[in-house]
């Protein structure tokens, strides 16, 4: 758990390589990327294009490990994130049979 840490983000600095610019520029950025994080539940009657799921632990809910799974418009765009020291590549999907019945 990394909660509360403290990480530093260092800036790079780029410069372009095109010989046919006049003025050469240095540009200093974070090397960040845009992302966004939802919640399972928030995610259902969504398609998304690329996903990633975050299982630290299983699913607590019925169905849940479906809806995740689900979401995403190609299985080779899910990626699952498992804790390290699982030595099996596995989840546990959460069915309650009498809500089935």
């Amino acid at each position: 758990d990394k909660a509360g840490e403290v990480v530093f983000i260092p800036r790079i600095s780029l410069t372009p390589s095109s010989s046919h610019v006049l003025i050469r520029m240095t540009r200093r950025q974070f090397f960040i990327r845009l992302a966004y994080a939802m919640a399972i539940n928030k995610s259902q009657g969504q398609s998304l294009k690329y996903m990633g799921v975050y299982l630290r632990s299983h699913v607590f809910s019925h169905g849940q490990l479906y809806v995740a799974m689900s979401r995403c418009t190609s299985a080779g765009r899910i990626h699952v994130l498992l804790p390290k020291n699982s030595s099996r590549h596995e989840t546990t999907n959460v069915v309650y049979p009498e809500v089935l019945s």
